[in-house]
């Protein structure tokens, strides 16, 4: 089977790491299987539905390396939903109703009150129209079989239709839901798999027999547990779990994608630049039921081990001038975000406001002064220094090290000494060492 995915996000609001999730499922799907990714922007919202946000889903996905293979608009669509409908209504497959909000909000609380499911109750076929009042439109479920499916998440599903109110698919003023048009979509798309949150089961029990009515074959289905955050349900207002705060904050693509392929599921999360292996072993069979907790602490630790795995050629474009390939090599185990590297540029090159010095460390460094200007600086002069120090002070250990990354560096902690003194230019490094 050609396996075709699409990711259908609202533009009202930015995508959040649970939206992305879905996306990233989607997306790996479909490469695995060698086949079409497809983003559908469901805008059928005309008052909540922002072109400024369509541009930043399309930015959001080609920032992680989501390739899209074809793009779909609802709103372009309108033709197509009326069209199906019509066959839908010829069919005795959608009816008109006509009840207010208010009504069909009392009818539920009567029947809660009795111990009754609160399902919508049909009204008979010679029952009186209002005058006046424009309908909405309801689904006619089929109550005679139960409605099954295999879900490649959750395994077996089996839903009551007389169990579930019909769905509205219209509503009075002609606009349209999400049910039916999702699923005339998905059949003139061609949609093969539909990978999306378990907030919408439910959803689907009422398509499958939309698909059916509209002489379709339903894709597969995974319904994956939602994301957690820190703070519990994750939502398009957590601006802090966007995307553009996240790139503001030095996360890299490949550290998000490295989590969320894995978030969720019994494989383990594994920091890779490269997406192939975490395509190569998506399997819907590994995620579990309970919702998956997305971490910030988790993400910034894969996020270090990702800038850790990064050659200077894939950073330079971001990196200061002074930061060439040697100097990224040495400071690169030390950073959790590719714009720290900046912070290293006067440590190579200065100017470096010297540190407060112990006067116990100054018998060290005046040692390191007197020696540094003799040093050949091409060869290994972090070991030449340490050397001549320790013979002509007697100081080892950290009462000899420390004194001198202090001096030369600014800090207590760094890259290896004999990587980085190198790199730093020789009557820099002197001046240092000369308090």
């Amino acid at each position: 089977m050609s396996v075709t995915t699409r990711f259908a996000p609202s533009p009202t609001g930015l995508l959040h790491v649970g939206n992305v999730r879905t996306a990233l499922h989607n997306w790996m799907w479909a490469r695995k299987n060698g086949g079409r990714f497809l983003l559908r922007i469901d805008d059928t919202d005309r008052e909540r539905s922002k072109e400024e946000y369509v541009a930043d889903i399309r930015a959001d996905l080609a920032w992680l390396g989501l390739d899209v293979d074809g793009e779909e608009r609802q709103s372009a669509r309108f033709a197509l939903y009326e069209a199906e409908f019509d066959k839908l209504k010829a069919a005795g497959r959608v009816y008109a109703c006509y009840e207010s909000p208010e009504e069909l909000d009392i009818r539920r609380k009567i029947l809660l009150s009795r111990g009754l499911p609160p399902v919508y109750e049909r009204k008979p076929a010679d029952a009186p129209v209002p005058a006046g009042v424009a309908p909405h439109w309801r689904f006619r479920l089929d109550q005679d079989a139960p409605i099954t499916w295999t879900d490649m998440v959750r395994g077996d599903q089996n839903f009551d239709p007389k169990s579930m109110s019909d769905p509205v698919v219209r509503r009075a003023d002609g606009s349209w839901l999400y049910l039916l048009p999702s699923v005339i979509d998905d059949i003139a798309m061609g949609i093969s798999h539909v990978v999306r949150g378990e907030d919408h089961v439910s959803n689907t029990a009422a398509q499958i027999q939309m698909f059916d009515a509209l002489g379709a074959k339903p894709p597969e289905f995974a319904h994956e547990a939602l994301l957690v955050g820190t703070e519990g349900k994750l939502s398009k207002r957590l601006g802090s779990l966007g995307m553009e705060s996240l790139r503001e904050q030095g996360i890299e693509p490949a550290a998000l994608i490295s989590l969320l392929a894995r978030l969720g599921t019994s494989d383990p999360v594994e920091p890779v630049a490269d997406p192939a292996p975490l395509v190569a072993t998506i399997d819907f069979a590994h995620f579990g039921r309970a919702p998956a907790r997305f971490d910030e602490a988790e993400l910034a630790l894969v996020n270090q081990k990702i800038v850790h795995q990064l050659g200077h050629d894939a950073v330079a474009g971001r990196l200061p001038a002074a930061i060439d390939a040697a100097r990224w090599h040495a400071i690169r185990p030390n950073l959790m975000t590719v714009a720290e590297a900046a912070d290293w540029a006067q440590v190579f090159d200065g100017p470096l406001a010297p540190p407060p010095v112990d006067e116990a460390d100054r018998t060290v460094l005046a040692a390191a002064a007197a020696a540094a200007p003799r040093i050949d600086w091409s060869a290994d002069p972090w070991h030449a220094l340490t050397g001549a120090v320790k013979t002509a002070t007697g100081a080892k250990g950290r009462a000899l090290f420390l004194p001198l990354r202090r001096a030369l560096t600014g800090r207590d902690h760094g890259p290896d000494m004999a990587e980085l003194l190198p790199l730093i230019l020789k009557d820099e490094a002197v001046a240092r060492l000369s308090v």
